[in-house]
């Protein structure tokens, strides 16, 4: 039997990684059904003046009325008809093979292969919907980058993932996988040449997921060390705050290769000090999902992004908070970077470990304690 596989999420991300997967699953010798069900998180959407455009947030259509009877359309059918994410990847073409699916359970039932890539909020009350649907001896692959946070410690998505697919009687246990690296969305989307790395428990498992990733203009390899990809991807995004303020304080490009330098070295010990368990590899590190996402991401990238314009704003007496910046730059997307810098936080804190982290614990104090910016460079004291 071919692999059936579900792409769970569709936003920036989902639909550009939905641009590799689409095209390997329509080649017969790869061995994958030729569609794949994509769960969209509806939305109605209408061609007003030129664009496509969405109701405000939080409004409701007239009383008695549905956003239809108001000229719009669902966003699952608009993907369906265009083939195009005309929200989140405007201008990009999606492969036949992707069929969008408002509806979570008949978008993983029959899967032998689901991907994951939504907002961290969305796992609580969408995956106890996939019971019973997926097929038995089923894997998964977590493409959130992030990590979860309890009573002061570190919480993978893939192993939370795993954990609540399974708290149904008698769910099947899924192997899950991550897929981390260098990977600007639109830049992927685009066919820019990039790599990806898979963070994997058993490298033939890993082959799998290189079979429905890899293409021409995206190399993905895998890496037996699903800790050290995953959290690879999570810490950058807090490194890349640092990067941000250096930015929008107009410091150069010495200051800024040393806050990544400094970062890359307190990832990991993060990951030493919190996994050390896990057999974390020292050559992750030198993997996309290790050096490369991280000199992307402190280049490029929506934390960067922010933190330039959070710190470029105290300099000039005119600061804004997080969430405003958030609502004005980034089209209902969310920053990773702000959440895991507290939560890193208060892990670093319980352990009693401020001084190993000099960098992680002066950009909380920035971001969340009122330091100023130029205070980055306080690391050296």
């Amino acid at each position: 039997m071919p692999e059936k596989v579900a792409l769970i999420g569709s936003g920036n991300w989902g639909s550009a990684i939905a641009t590799k997967l689409g095209v390997n699953v329509l080649k017969p010798e790869n061995g994958f059904d030729p569609v794949v069900e994509m769960w969209v998180f509806e939305e109605y959407v209408k061609f007003e003046g030129g664009k496509w455009e969405r109701p405000a947030r939080g409004a409701k259509p007239p009383e008695g009325k549905t956003w239809v009877d108001e000229g719009y359309s669902p966003l699952t059918q608009v993907i369906n008809e265009k083939h195009e994410n005309i929200i989140y990847l405007p201008d990009i073409p999606l492969p036949v093979s992707i069929h969008a699916n408002p509806d979570i359970k008949s978008t993983v039932t029959g899967a032998t292969m689901m991907i994951f890539v939504i907002p961290h909020n969305f796992l609580a009350p969408l995956v106890p919907k996939l019971q019973g649907a997926f097929a038995p001896g089923c894997i998964g692959i977590s493409l959130i980058k992030g990590i979860e946070f309890k009573d002061g410690k570190p919480i993978l998505i893939s192993d939370l993932l795993a954990e609540e697919m399974k708290k149904a009687e008698g769910a099947p246990v899924v192997n899950m996988s991550v897929l981390m690296g260098a990977n600007v969305a639109n830049e992927v989307a685009k066919g820019d040449f990039a790599e990806a790395t898979i963070g994997c428990t058993d490298l033939a498992i890993g082959a799998k997921w290189v079979k429905l990733f890899n293409t021409p203009d995206f190399k993905v390899d895998p890496v037996a060390d699903v800790a050290g990809a995953e959290l690879c991807g999570a810490l950058k995004n807090v490194v890349a705050l640092g990067a941000g303020f250096v930015d929008g304080l107009g410091m150069g490009g010495n200051t800024k290769a040393a806050i990544i330098r400094i970062g890359l070295k307190e990832m990991q010990k993060f990951c030493q000090v919190f996994y050390g368990d896990r057999n974390i590899l020292s050559e992750t590190f030198l993997e996309s999902c290790g050096v490369a996402d991280l000199v992307t991401t402190c280049f490029g990238g929506r934390n960067r992004k922010c933190a330039d314009i959070f710190a470029k704003c105290i300099k000039d007496g005119t600061p804004k908070t997080w969430d405003v910046i958030e609502a004005e730059e980034l089209n209902g997307q969310k920053l990773q970077g702000t959440g895991t810098s507290k939560d890193v936080m208060e892990c670093i804190h319980k352990a009693g470990k401020e001084k190993d982290f000099p960098l992680m614990v002066q950009i909380h104090k920035i971001a969340f304690e009122g330091a100023a910016p130029d205070t980055i460079i306080d690391i050296n004291k």
